[in-house]
């Protein structure tokens, strides 16, 4: 799932069916990414957008960044080159969430070879790799879109699973909003009944890099690999690093809930608690 600048570097030599994706992008500033891409950018990458194509609109309920329509991303893809064949490689700023997610929906959709770069654009221009201004021509290809839906939930799921202690649900966001400290976007503070916080930067080393198979393990030890376990965060984006975290260390059984908080506070006869669980 995550791959060294020295092996994309080589993908870029050998490999004729690659893809490079820029996801950067900011929640203060939602054009900052394209700006970013447009600035500079690893050569012959294209860019994707959390907003624009990484999502979809968002609705009464369903939380800020509702998964997108699989047909309507395949037919974005396949614009771009990209079809069911294709080696993906996606990269943000440095390792944020955005390419987490972004890795999480492609594999949704049906892609298999699907990477993420290691250190992101940070580390490759750290690393002296080339950059580009062009705006590459793709060549169009047809993508069908394999969706698959059990690696994710809804929040009725998520209800009658924590109702009837059949999965672990994690929140993924800091601490503090977590314990309904602050909370900076959404109209309660708190978490999710039952939730357990697993803050989805601790998947990091202090350099920015992906932890190993075993550190890993290490911030996962208290969950138990037989359990199923969902993975929520404010809207489906951070608690996409978890489920990469998790998977490396070895669990199988991942879910995602897109909606997160944002959904869940949404209803309003929704529960919320504060503190520790």
């Amino acid at each position: 799932m995550i791959i060294s600048v020295e092996s994309l570097q080589e993908k870029i030599k050998k490999e004729e069916n690659l893809a490079i994706l820029d996801v950067r992008f900011s929640l203060q500033d939602i054009e900052a990414g394209k700006k970013a891409y447009q600035q500079d950018h690893i050569p012959g990458a294209f860019h994707l957008d959390l907003k624009d194509d990484l999502a979809s609109p968002a609705q009464e309920h369903g939380g800020d960044n509702p998964l997108p329509d699989p047909n309507i991303l395949a037919d974005k893809l396949g614009k771009i080159g990209i079809d069911e064949e294709t080696t993906v490689v996606i990269y943000d700023e440095d390792n944020k969430m955005f390419a987490a997610r972004a890795w999480w929906v492609l594999h949704y959709i049906g892609l298999e070879e699907v990477y993420i770069l290691d250190g992101g654009y940070k580390l490759w221009k750290e690393k002296g790799q080339e950059t580009s201004t062009e705006i590459p021509s793709p060549k169009e290809k047809t993508f069908t879109a394999k969706a698959k839906d059990h690696l994710y939930v809804n929040i009725d799921t998520v209800k009658e699973k924590l109702a009837s202690k059949e999965a672990v649900l994690i929140d993924s966001r800091a601490p503090g909003r977590y314990r309904g400290d602050n909370e900076p976007l959404y109209k309660k503070a708190g978490h999710i009944p039952g939730a357990v916080n697993f803050h989805y930067t601790d998947v990091y080393q202090e350099d920015g890099t992906w932890k190993s198979k075993e550190e890993l393990q290490k911030v996962f030890a208290k969950l138990s690999k037989d359990q199923e376990i969902i993975v929520s965060c404010g809207s489906g984006v951070s608690a996409c690093p978890n489920i990469i975290g998790l998977n490396k260390s070895g669990f199988t059984n991942v879910k995602l809930y897109p909606g997160s908080f944002s959904d869940w506070v949404s209803y309003n006869d929704n529960e919320v608690v504060k503190g520790d669980e």
